[in-house]
């Protein structure tokens, strides 16, 4: 029986982020196995920002455990749900508080990833603006109203934005919008884009070309994103949720204490709004590793305020049980079941979705599993991310070699220990970097 073709874009997608080591941005659905009770919770908390509620979440785990490839699939549910996503790295020129512009580059960033289910690649600030006018006309139209109508259900639906912070500038620009989309005025639209993307830097620059006396800046990014999700709804979307990878970077890559300290405080900002139910319709999900969480010396416990409200839940923890209601989700190694399953979907893809063409089959999964327990040792499927390269790699010298059996390469096949030595048919030595 042959299984449902699928497309060039996704199977060369899947692939090539695969043996870089990367996630997948598209064809997520076709290599998913696993994280069942994670992708419930999740799940959960997509609902409540649908439901005007809000929601916070720290997803940990080992490097190469899985993260990036578990916020990507969050990203993906969400856009089922309606749900806009906005999704960065952090760096050391991109984090939650600064006063030298990085703040601001983080938002910026963020704002020019917005993405839809209609446009996952990104850029879908112009299609949600687009759709609120959309929205607006189409009732207008509906009702027989007139252009002075139109101009005042324009208003109406904005006036409620004055009550946030910044909210009457973010009115004024998204106004601004609409008259460059109506009068066919490019620049106008550009610089509206550009003050909602937190590119200005200079507030006489944003007065000059659009009338408003503020700009998004290091201090008002949460405020910013605020006023974003309590707009993509006035869009006919259901919310905002703002995806952020590489934790580590607030937690050991800042160059003292006090900037750490900082960032933590704009992080206890967001997660007691989120939990107080101060904020609406907008969810964070971040990623970081276990020591990033965990280190008392540098990591988020080191700063009291969050190690309190982050703690697990003390009973799970000492009955060895999982509660997944706390911010804290602790992704669970994936067990060898699930990487022998994961692996047959990556053998699937690589076939174009035919099983019948499959170049390894489950006995070759197996030995690829049995040779990378031996070479890695138990860790091999608490971080799947090698094995998965070395598969894929494993099918591509198949696919262009066609006179090889997998039996012939899995039999020299190298797979690179956390160490940096290299094995062959059970024999390890140390690689050659050049110095001795």
């Amino acid at each position: 029986m042959t299984g449902i073709p699928i497309k060039r874009r996704e199977r060369d997608a899947v692939l090539q982020s695969l043996q870089a080591g990367l996630v997948p941005r598209q064809g997520l659905h076709l290599i998913q196995v696993g994280r069942k009770a994670e992708v419930s919770a999740l799940l959960n908390d997509l609902d409540r920002i649908c439901d005007q509620g809000a929601a916070f979440r720290i997803v940990v785990g080992r490097f190469g455990s899985g993260k990036t490839f578990f916020l990507n699939l969050v990203r993906n549910l969400a856009f089922q749900k309606r749900l806009v996503v906005l999704q960065a790295d952090f760096s050391m020129a991109r984090r939650l508080y600064a006063s030298g512009g990085e703040a601001r580059a983080l938002y910026s960033a963020l704002m020019h990833s917005m993405a839809t289910k209609t446009q996952p690649d990104g850029g879908a600030l112009p299609t949600v603006l687009s759709s609120w006018i959309s929205e607006i006309q189409h009732a207008v139209a509906t009702a027989g109203g007139s252009t002075d109508e139109l101009e005042k259900k324009l208003t109406d639906d904005l006036r409620d934005l004055q009550n946030y912070v910044g909210g009457f500038d973010f009115s004024e620009v998204i106004r601004a919008y609409y008259g460059g989309y109506t009068e066919k005025n490019d620049a106008l639209q550009a610089a509206a884009i550009k003050w909602l993307r937190g590119e200005y830097t200079a507030k006489t620059d944003a007065r000059s070309e659009l009338g408003v006396r503020r700009i998004i800046d290091d201090a008002s990014v949460y405020d910013s994103l605020k006023l974003v999700a309590a707009f993509v709804r006035k869009a006919g979307f259901s919310g905002l949720l703002v995806n952020l990878d590489e934790m580590v970077v607030l937690s050991h890559r800042l160059p003292n204490s006090r900037a750490r300290q900082a960032n933590y405080e704009a992080l206890l900002t967001l997660l007691n709004d989120c939990l107080q139910g101060n904020c609406c319709s907008l969810g964070f999900v971040f990623a970081g590793t276990d020591e990033c969480l965990e280190d008392k010396r540098r990591g988020l416990f080191s700063y009291e305020a969050l190690r309190s409200r982050l703690a697990e839940n003390t009973i799970a923890r000492q009955q060895g049980l999982i509660d997944l209601s706390g911010p804290v989700i602790r992704l669970q190694p994936l067990t060898p079941e699930d990487l022998f399953v994961l692996l047959k979907n990556v053998a699937v893809v690589h076939a174009n979705g035919d099983p019948e063409k499959v170049r390894v089959p489950d006995e070759g999964i197996k030995a690829t599993l049995q040779l990378a327990n031996r070479t890695l040792g138990s860790d091999y499927f608490r971080t799947p991310r090698d094995v998965v390269r070395s598969f894929v790699g494993l099918l591509n010298v198949l696919e262009q070699n066609p006179g090889k059996t997998w039996q012939d390469v899995l039999g020299a096949n190298v797979f690179e220990k956390p160490n940096g030595s290299l094995c062959r048919r059970g024999s390890c030595k140390k690689r050659n970097s050049g110095s001795r």
